[in-house]
């Protein structure tokens, strides 16, 4: 892990807030091509939407015909939700639509509310994701102000804990099967508490057991790159 070697290799990359999971991609391709004068494939093992940071898996060269074993591994996040309104996104990518009264929701409410989420359960995508629907991207469609039809999806969360509480915000730590929108979970706790919610920040912190302390910056990545230290002998 986190060597490269001249048939590839698998990185534990840390995606800054605001890149899509595309943009890291292209800037690992362009640095690996810049470093060693060779054209590598490479691919990502788990999108993360442009407003999350935190752990991505990416494989170059040989390694990318490996990504379909990473992308089957559980993943964990930590999240800070608002319940005080919601956004058709269930994120700060677009404006608040509406706005929920939060002066009942308790301690032992919000507790009550999202272990009713923990274990099997049935979830419909956002309409800003990169799920397909007869062929297109759902965000596409929802940014040209259509409303994508996406069907149901059963996922696994293993646990919700909760780690801060402070009305309207709290933050949790979520371990969940692969193919979880966490988008999607925050919008379903938020109706049953007050009637929407979304997310403010997120981050992805592991994905099996590969955590996020042990991955790189862009910009260390290019350091090692640049030193030759991420090859290997």
């Amino acid at each position: 892990m986190n060597i490269l070697n001249e048939e590839g290799g698998v990185f534990l990359l840390n995606k800054p807030y605001g890149w899509t999971s595309f943009d890291l991609v292209a800037k690992i391709r362009n640095l690996v091509k810049k470093y060693t004068q060779k054209k590598f494939k490479v691919g990502h093992a788990g999108t993360l939407d442009p407003l999350a940071t935190g752990l991505m898996i990416v494989c170059i060269g040989k390694e990318t015909k490996n990504i379909s074993l990473y992308t089957s591994y559980d993943k964990e996040y930590i999240a800070t939700v608002n319940f005080s309104g919601r956004t058709i996104s269930h994120d700060l990518e677009q404006p608040i639509v509406e706005t929920f009264d939060y002066s009942h929701v308790t301690h032992d409410l919000l507790l009550n509310t999202i272990n009713t989420f923990i274990g099997e359960i049935s979830q419909i995508p956002p309409v800003f994701s990169a799920k397909k629907t007869n062929g297109k991207r759902a965000y596409l469609l929802a940014r040209q102000g259509k409303e994508p039809i996406l069907k149901p999806v059963n996922v696994y969360i293993h646990f919700i804990k909760l780690i801060h509480f402070n009305p309207p915000e709290f933050t949790i730590h979520i371990k969940c099967s692969k193919g979880t929108y966490i988008r999607s979970l925050v919008r379903d706790i938020g109706q049953k508490l007050t009637g929407g919610a979304y997310l403010t920040s997120l981050e992805r912190i592991a994905i099996g057991n590969f955590k996020i302390e042990n991955s790189l910056s862009i910009e260390n990545f290019e350091k090692m790159l640049k030193n030759g230290k991420i090859f290997a002998t």
